[in-house]
């Protein structure tokens, strides 16, 4: 048996930052070619719409279609699609859905505002986003997970239509994929993928609509696209390699630990698992399950690459120093495996999503416990959020001022745009005021 010792850190060594920082560090790179690549194909669909949408469908998708409109998913396909997979999923996928729109609705932003003294009223408006994108992608795999995370958050905020594009592999689009969008309730589906599905979705052309947001994760030439369109439209996050952090007691089962850590190593080469705990001896039993449990995995070689590259096995004093050094990686994903994690909860200041206790796996979170399976990585979590309605939701400012408040407000407002030489500012608040 091959063994595979994965990089040992000790938090009390004095370059461990050092060690950190070299672990951590990870850039999405898109070279050069690929930023020409992609430049010249949003800006082909840009000016050339339909036609150029076309060909690189059929040069890049395979797609072998006449027009743009053959690569729209009909409504009665995407209706069957629910037909065509197995009772077993169809539930699977009617339970997570259920539970992904449940929580979700949790989140749902309410207009308010409040009365002055003087009768001016100010508040705040609350209105959808009128159309989004959602990219799945699609080819080699299916992920009607994605499906489901993307789309229902924006069901729940009321957004007025979801157009959802997605690479086909020469069988047409995977049956449990329009079956997730059947039931999450997209509006339309193109049989469209990489670059040019982002540039018709932020440009719109003859078929495919504008949208006002793109959500969804996708390869290099995806993630170019997306950062290249910013601006033009909003976006959920330009995500890198997935991320799993475990602070453990030694009260879990090392095989346990172990096969959360391949969970994610599992998703690609670049993917990072963690473990970092106080107790030397489990650590290495967690070592031990990782050599023993390898050549099961079916997919060993990238679960090997990912391991090899990037995880590591951080020893640490204590639970307090483990919480420490969690809040310093800021984790995608950060599971709490210890007895009582309620006590490290309100220490925790950076992770995506919080798995609490030994029972609560990642895998949970990725499918059907509720909350959404899109969070930042690279560290990002320390200023951003996990999706959720409030990203397909706008808000509003209102400011309805009385008689009266216009008068005091203006006396205000006159000061300051004169202190700022900007007199028409000052003139135009001056008007109001009463004599």
């Amino acid at each position: 048996m091959t063994t595979l010792n994965l990089t040992y850190l000790d938090a009390g060594q004095t370059d461990f930052e050092e060690q950190l920082n070299q672990l951590l560090a990870w850039e999405s790179v898109s070279d050069d070619a690929v930023v020409t690549t992609v430049d010249t194909i949003i800006a082909a669909v840009k000016t050339s719409g339909d036609q150029a949408l076309l060909e690189y469908a059929n040069k890049f998708d395979r797609a072998n279609a006449d027009s743009v409109a053959a690569l729209e998913v009909s409504a009665e396909e995407i209706a069957n699609a629910v037909n065509l997979i197995s009772e077993q999923e169809r539930a699977a996928l009617q339970q997570a859905a259920d539970r992904i729109r449940s929580y979700h609705q949790h989140q749902r932003q309410e207009s308010w505002s409040y009365t002055e003294a003087d009768g001016t009223v100010l508040g705040q408006q609350i209105t959808a986003l009128e159309r989004i994108g959602v990219y799945v992608p699609g080819g080699k795999a299916a992920y009607p997970s994605t499906v489901l995370m993307d789309v229902i958050p924006a069901k729940v905020a009321g957004v007025d239509e979801i157009i959802m594009t997605s690479p086909a592999s020469e069988a047409g689009l995977a049956p449990i994929v329009l079956a997730a969008a059947a039931i999450a309730g997209v509006d339309r589906v193109f049989s469209v993928g990489g670059a040019q599905a982002i540039a018709a979705l932020a440009y719109g052309t003859e078929t495919i609509p504008r949208v006002d947001k793109i959500v969804g994760p996708g390869n290099i030439y995806v993630a170019t696209a997306k950062r290249q369109v910013f601006g033009q439209v909003g976006l959920d996050m330009i995500a890198g390699p997935s991320e799993i952090l475990i602070i453990s007691d030694a009260s879990t089962d090392p095989d346990w630990v172990a096969m959360d850590l391949f969970s994610q190593a599992e998703h690609d080469e670049d993917a990072q698992s963690i473990l970092v705990c106080p107790d030397a001896d489990f650590i290495q039993q967690v070592q031990d399950s990782i050599n023993k449990l390898l050549p099961t995995m079916e997919r060993k070689e990238i679960i090997t690459a990912s391991l090899k590259n990037r995880a590591a096995l951080i020893k640490v004093s204590d639970l307090a120093q483990a919480v420490e050094v969690c809040n310093r990686i800021a984790p995608e994903h950060l599971e709490l495996s210890v007895a009582d994690p309620d006590t490290l909860l309100p220490h925790i200041r950076h992770a995506g999503a919080i798995f609490m206790g030994p029972y609560t796996s990642e895998a949970l979170g990725d499918y059907c416990a509720g909350p959404n399976h899109v969070l930042p990585t690279s560290g990002t979590v320390r200023f951003s959020s996990p999706l959720g309605v409030y990203d397909f939701q706008k808000r509003s400012s209102i400011i309805h001022c009385s008689q009266q408040g216009a008068s005091d407000l203006g006396k205000v407002a006159s000061v300051l745009a004169r202190g700022e030489s900007l007199t028409a500012h000052a003139r135009s608040a001056e008007y109001r005021i009463k004599k």
